[in-house]
């Protein structure tokens, strides 16, 4: 857990934060005394485009989600299920069929009205025009538009997964006639519009006038993307900044606890830190070296030396606040004997690997650690550093080429999109859990938290990567800057409540 000394004011998220305003110590103020309605929010993890049909991470719906997008139902910083698009929903008794009855008076960014024929548009294009995360919407059957503001839902099997997957990104409802260049122009029915994107510095949003819901109160967002920690922690103490989110440089927050102009808040996260292993090549496709590497690896001093304590550790790719949650800490404890053991039995001493780490303040830390660490072991680990996201993502996540990386999976309940797979990156053998969780995903509610329980059991057992600690959410702003989303429940920076005190 997070040392007691260390637990900070509040809460906070996963993912990254912000950027600049033209002048700006602190809030500009107009002549009348009334803060400017304006943020600047540090971040980093620029998205390669705007386009998260077609490009994976996390960075996209991070801008996108609640603010420009918006889904039939979102979560609450409880992490509950609760209508956005829809005002209600009921499910059958079989549990097939979802009836969600629509806001009216809803309109998309360029002007369309939304409907229940953009319900069916936008969840039925899951199948044909996604290049990503087709899964999550593979029991969809059709959805019928039982009137403009009624849309039912039909599932082919029952799904403990499905609606809460619909509170994430291909959950996001769209216009089919704003869909044609979305890697640059997003249309959604958010409060927000992007106004500009300048790569490798900011993304702009400004408030809709024709906005549908509350009114926000920050009408102009600039995210600002920063390639080191250091620098984006700077530029908040210049007042360059008003916020960073999700704070890349742990080291560096006391200097902020003391000083009465900001405000420290620390949250709950969805994001593992994850020491991922390509299982379907040498020398990762033989367990007892995966084993070896489990057992050489001492998490805790990982999460002291690289995170200075902020954090959690976790035996298996879930989250305390996942509820199939358990504690798998004890299934391989800090011994570096008999790693060395494992990897004599499996003809592997002296082994030299390559470890492709991103260029991500997080990435630099903990594999400067981990390769320290291996060393004890045997084992030579040579750091390769790709350029993130683009170099990362070609030739990590999509090629598959690489031996052994370090990413943080932000994604809510995403052990089995990581481990579910054999062609995703990890490559791991899912023929023993597959079947165990599309039962689970069918079952009851019981059944489903037990299911899921033994598929995190059996993928920590194997060792299909190693999960080495929960991301803390840091977030560091200006004393006056309210209604921070601190809580990571969604990939989302929801940007919606913010307003200046």
């Amino acid at each position: 857990m997070i040392p007691s000394p260390r637990r900070l004011l509040a809460v906070v998220v996963s993912a990254a934060a912000v950027a600049l305003v033209a002048t700006a110590c602190a809030p500009a103020s107009s002549e009348s005394g009334t803060p400017d309605p304006a943020v600047v929010i540090g971040l980093t993890g620029e998205p390669a485009n705007l386009d998260m049909t077609t490009t994976s991470g996390a960075a996209i719906p991070q801008v996108l989600l609640n603010n420009v997008y918006e889904n039939l139902v979102t979560l609450d910083q409880d992490g509950e299920i609760v209508p956005q698009l829809a005002t209600d929903y009921t499910v059958s008794e079989d549990g097939l069929t979802y009836d969600f009855t629509l806001q009216e008076g809803v309109t998309f960014s360029n002007g369309a009205e939304f409907t229940a024929d953009d319900v069916k548009f936008s969840l039925e294009r899951v199948a044909t025009d996604w290049t990503i995360n087709q899964a999550k919407m593979a029991v969809l059957d059709h959805v019928e538009v039982v009137s403009p503001t009624e849309a039912r839902v039909v599932l082919t099997t029952p799904s403990n997964t499905w609606l809460y997957s619909m509170t994430g990104s291909v959950g996001a409802m769209f216009d089919e006639s704003g869909v044609d260049d979305l890697a640059n122009t997003p249309v959604g029915t958010g409060p927000y519009v992007i106004t500009e994107r300048v790569q490798g510095d900011h993304i702009s949003l400004e408030a809709r006038d024709d906005y549908w819901g509350d009114e926000v109160a920050v009408t102009d967002v600039t995210l600002r993307y920063f390639a080191d920690a250091v620098t984006s922690t700077n530029a908040l103490s210049a007042g360059d900044v008003d916020m960073l989110f999700n704070m890349q440089a742990p080291d560096l927050i006391s200097q902020f606890e003391t000083n009465p102009d900001f405000q420290v808040i620390q949250g709950t996260s969805n994001g593992e830190i994850l020491l991922a292993l390509n299982n379907q090549a040498a020398p990762f496709d033989d367990l007892r070296v995966r084993q070896a590497m489990a057992y050489g690896i001492d998490r805790q001093a990982v999460l002291d030396a690289a995170w200075a304590g902020y954090g959690e550790l976790i035996g298996a790719m879930v989250p305390p606040t996942d509820p199939y949650y358990e504690d798998l800490n004890d299934l391989y404890p800090y011994d570096p004997d008999k790693a060395r053991e494992l990897l004599a039995e499996a003809g592997a001493e002296d082994l030299s690997v390559t470890f492709k780490v991103p260029t991500r303040p997080y990435a630099t830390a903990v594999s400067e650690v981990v390769v320290s660490q291996l060393a004890e072991i045997g084992v030579s680990a040579t750091i390769e550093t790709l350029e993130f996201p683009a170099v990362w993502l070609d030739e990590v996540f999509t090629n598959d080429d690489y031996e052994m990386t370090v990413i943080l999976s932000v994604e809510p309940r995403d052990i089995l999109p990581t481990f579910n797979d054999p062609e995703y990156y990890i490559g791991f053998d899912n023929s023993e859990i597959a079947p165990i969780a599309a039962a689970a995903d069918a079952g009851t509610t019981e059944e489903w938290i037990a299911g899921m329980k033994d598929v995190a059991r059996i993928t920590a057992e194997q060792v299909a990567s190693v999960p080495l600690f929960l991301f803390p959410n840091i977030v560091v702003a200006d004393a006056d800057l309210d209604g921070i989303a601190a809580n990571a429940v969604t990939e989302s920076l929801d940007l919606t409540g913010l307003a200046w005190r």
